[in-house]
């Protein structure tokens, strides 16, 4: 109800079960139970939020003027859905906690989600929601006062390789070298050679273009580094290495940096707490945003790791290869643990798009034409719209070029 209420309307609400108290009160006032008071604005309510632990729910969808829905309320019901029962099944990422197959990685299938199953995943129907009860309150309600959010994009630089060639150490980089020359690959031993002789000409290394791209806008975008040690999943430069350390202090005096925490880290909690240290250490200021290794999210443990880490934000809540909305909303919540019945100290941020959801396209134009639409989406229930921008491709070479293509995202959207 404060997602719905505060974080998305901007309206200040209190709770209370006296009944003697809500008669009382003279201002605009909401019964949510199964059966109204008076003639009051009535939301009837489904048993969802008044049950503990986890249930198999069996979901029906239906459509509130054009938008879908489910939990439906009745006739009796002001509204036709219970929008909070609904809100909370998609926010809590109910589902997630339910049996399901995961992928290679560990992850929840994003076409397990019922988000997919019912084709809502790439509208943020918890805000369409909320702006269509606003609607109806307010004819019951003229006097209800409002303070909305506004619309704010924010993009983010995910590093878990930060060079190409350059920096990887002699062990790393004459097999590099030698693999390359294996598989025939005689561009990339060119590039590498040419990286040998000037490290500066790394592909990978368009921070610095990066960093006057966001000046230009007068944009703080974040930048989320991988300080961990090498292991299977986590091949970054060492942290060990100089250049490396002042690349991640030099980026952070004109942008946030953050962690994003390695695979290794997201099993280990000594691990997460020891990357997060490394970094606040090195830039001599707290760390207290994360994103997860190939946005890997294990509901509920990921977060309370997370909170155990002592992070304050997270951004990985979204899926890599296709757009969507996860969570089913574009305003950052507060994670809530369905098994521990408690809200977390711990606000999760959603992003909708990947950038790795768009590999498989050709043309850049074939992506702005998903992206407009996601960006009509977002502006109209004005959210946030976090995009997700890896520096592998930003600076790999590809048949799109990814480079100039976020630079034309943020001249784009940036409005």
């Amino acid at each position: 109800m404060k997602h719905i209420f505060t974080r998305i309307l901007g309206i200040e609400v209190i709770f209370t079960t006296k009944v003697e108290d809500f008669i009382k009160h003279s201002g605009p006032k909401i019964t949510y139970t199964k059966q109204p008071l008076q003639n009051e604005f009535f939301i009837r309510s489904n048993d969802l939020l008044f049950e503990q632990g986890i249930n198999d729910i069996e979901i029906r969808m239906g459509e509130w003027d054009g938008v879908p829905c489910f939990f439906e309320s009745g006739e009796r019901s002001s509204i036709p859905f219970d929008i909070f029962s609904a809100s909370f099944y998609l926010l809590s990422r109910y589902e997630e906690y339910l049996p399901h197959v995961k992928d290679d990685l560990g992850r929840f299938p994003p076409k397990s989600s019922i988000a997919f199953q019912f084709g809502f995943l790439k509208r943020p129907v918890v805000d369409l929601w909320a702006q269509k009860l606003l609607q109806i309150l307010r004819l019951r309600f003229p006097e209800i006062v409002v303070q909305g959010k506004k619309y704010k994009l924010t993009p983010i630089v995910n590093v878990t390789t930060s060079h190409c060639y350059a920096l990887k150490g002699p062990a790393r980089t004459i097999a590099g070298f030698f693999l390359d020359l294996f598989r025939f690959k005689l561009a990339r031993v060119a590039k590498r050679t040419a990286v040998l002789v000037n490290p500066k000409k790394d592909p990978y290394d368009n921070f610095g273009t990066l960093i006057e791209t966001h000046k230009k806008y007068s944009l703080k975008a974040m930048f989320f580094f991988q300080f961990a040690d090498y292991s299977e999943h986590d091949k970054n430069v060492s942290i060990h290495r100089n250049k490396f350390r002042c690349l991640i202090k030099s980026v952070a005096d004109y942008s946030v940096v953050s962690l994003s925490a390695s695979m290794a880290s997201s099993q280990d909690l000594g691990i997460l707490k020891e990357e997060k240290k490394r970094l606040s250490d090195l830039i001599n200021r707290p760390v207290d945003y994360s994103r997860m290794r190939y946005n890997r999210v294990v509901v509920p443990n990921t977060y309370r790791n997370l909170i155990e880490a002592e992070f304050t934000d997270d951004f990985t809540m979204g899926y890599t290869h296709i757009v969507g909305f996860r969570a089913g909303t574009c305003t950052p919540f507060q994670f809530y643990d369905i098994n521990l019945e408690v809200q977390q100290p711990i606000k999760i941020h959603p992003f909708v798009v990947c950038d790795y959801a768009f590999n498989k396209y050709k043309k850049a134009g074939e992506i702005f034409n998903e992206m407009d639409l996601i960006y009509k989406e977002i502006k109209n229930v004005n959210g946030d719209f976090n995009v997700i921008f890896s520096n592998e491709l930003l600076g790999g070479t590809h048949r799109i070029n990814w480079l100039k293509l976020y630079k034309d995202f943020l001249n784009r959207y940036y409005v």
